[in-house]
Order: structure tokens, then C-alpha cells, then sequence
């Protein structure tokens, strides 16, 4: 059994299939409020909780002469307004413990990236907010590690907590996802999300940028659905390959309500295995 939690109206943890999706980098409102618009209408059609997703800052790029995204001021303003505009919950990524309680005054979720998730001093900053905290598994972590890091979150007392599987390092440049994993994740008794489109990553395979292979994207998707999983994280953009960031695995806005549609076919389908 996992321990629900709820962030603005979506509760995480009760059955349902939760979608967070959105630009990798808040590039501009106009941006977003596009992604926003047409998910807020897809999410609602097919019956599926939404919470939008775009980070104000990445931190952790391949390049020093990458976009790194519109900064807190800018950044905090575009998802106020996806968040007042569409009724939705949002959330975004932290990389520093002074981040936490700025950022937590307009996310309902504190995301932590991969490559933080064992730091201490942000786990604690991130819990001290009282929202909840979904933290991303490092690719460099077993799945049983995850453990520690739950156990540091509720020593913080965090108000809910979430792991998010998004692909092991397997030798240089390639991730790959071990799908019994994520069984082992929600053995700590809290949710876990399924990083499809950062699974699908090659870091640093291209060089000066991180690569990917897009069309992986379904397939790890629908495995990850069918062992069971409680939210599905996407990252979504109109025309990916001309977008700021991660553009070889960002899931194109247009295609994102098929995919939807049979994910949730094989959830409702698990479920009805499970009764």
C-alpha cells in the first residue's frame, strides 16, 4: 500500500493514472499556455488528472552555451498564470535549498532531479515547504536505494512523497529501464511516477547536447503502465525538434492524445486484472 497525497486538486495514489506533462523549459508563456490549453482540453476528455510540468531553470545541461530557461522572476510568473488560467496544479525543478520556499509558493510539487536526489540540504529544504517532494531516481542508483531516501524525506516530515524511475546508466551515453524496479520503488509505500520521455534519453550522446530516441517513448511507456505505476511524467512540445531543451525526446503535443488513450486502456485493464 502507498501513502496518497494530494497536490492542488489531484490526489496521487488512489488508482488513478495521473499525467504530469509540459515543455521541458517554460520557453515563453505563449509556450506553455499552448501546451496547457490543448492538454487541460485532452486530459479532461479522456477522464485523466493532469498537473503541469515546466522548469523556470535547468541547472544541470550538457553545455555551458545551453538555454537554461526564463529564470525565477519570469518563470514563476508564466506557471501562475498556467496555474490560475487552467485550474491546474503545476510543478517544477529545484537544484538549490533557497530555491525551495520561493518555488513553493506557486508549485504544488517540488521536483527534485535526478542528480540532487541524495542531497541532504535540498531534500530537507524541499520538505521544510510542507508540499509534497517527488524526487527523481539518480540513473547511478539501484532501485533499493531509493529506500535511504524516503526515510530522509520523512525524517524531514515532507507532507507527501513521490520516486520517479527515469532510466539507469548502462555503460556511456545510453540509459535502460529496469521495469521490475519500479515494484521495488513503491515497496517503500509511496507513489511512483515513470520518466518516459527522460528514459528515452542518450546523455551526451550528442556531443555538446543530450540525445534520444523518441519513438522508444510508447513502449517503455506501456510497460511501465503495465507493471503498474501511479503518474506518468511526459514532456510535451509543439514542434520538439526546434525546442530549447531536450529536443530528441520531448513527446510532440499533437500525438500526445493517442498515446493517452492506450495507456489508459492498459491501466483500466490492470485494474480490472487486480479485482
Amino acid at each position: 500500500m502507498v501513502t496518497p497525497f494530494s497536490a492542488g486538486n489531484v490526489t496521487i495514489g488512489q488508482g488513478d493514472l495521473v499525467l504530469i506533462g509540459g515543455p521541458c523549459l517554460a520557453e515563453s508563456f505563449e509556450l506553455c499556455d499552448h501546451v496547457a490549453s490543448m492538454m487541460k482540453e485532452v486530459t479532461t476528455r479522456l477522464g485523466v488528472p493532469y498537473i503541469f510540468k515546466a522548469s523556470f531553470d535547468k541547472a544541470n545541461r550538457t553545455s555551458a552555451n545551453s538555454q537554461r530557461g526564463a529564470g525565477m522572476d519570469a518563470g514563476f510568473d508564466i506557471l501562475a498564470r498556467i496555474k490560475s488560467k487552467y485550474d491546474l496544479p503545476v510543478t517544477t525543478d529545484v537544484h538549490l535549498p533557497n530555491q525551495c520556499q520561493p518555488v513553493a509558493e506557486v508549485a504544488d510539487i517540488l521536483q527534485i532531479p535526478a542528480f540532487l536526489c541524495r542531497q541532504s540540504d535540498l531534500l530537507e529544504a524541499a520538505a521544510g515547504t510542507r508540499k509534497p517532494v517527488n524526487v527523481k531516481k539518480g540513473q547511478f542508483l539501484a532501485p533499493h536505494d531509493t529506500s535511504n531516501i524516503v526515510e530522509k524525506l520523512r525524517a524531514f516530515e515532507a507532507s507527501g512523497i513521490m520516486l520517479t524511475e527515469r532510466g539507469t546508466s548502462f555503460g556511456y551515453n545510453t540509459l535502460i529501464v529496469d521495469f521490475p524496479g519500479l515494484e521495488v520503488m513503491r515497496q517503500n509505500g509511496v507513489p511512483v511516477c515513470f520518466d518516459a520521455t527522460h528514459s528515452a534519453q542518450r546523455p551526451g550522446g550528442a556531443g555538446r547536447t543530450t540525445g534520444g530516441v523518441r519513438e522508444s517513448i510508447p513502449a517503455m511507456a506501456r510497460a511501465a503502465v503495465a507493471v503498474g505505476i501511479d503518474a506518468l511524467f511526459l514532456e510535451i512540445h509543439p514542434d520538439p525538434d526546434r525546442a530549447m531543451s531536450d529536443a530528441a525526446t520531448q513527446w510532440p503535443l499533437d500525438r500526445a492524445e493517442s498515446l493517452l488513450t492506450e495507456l489508459i486502456a492498459i491501466h483500466r485493464l490492470r485494474g480490472h486484472q487486480a479485482e
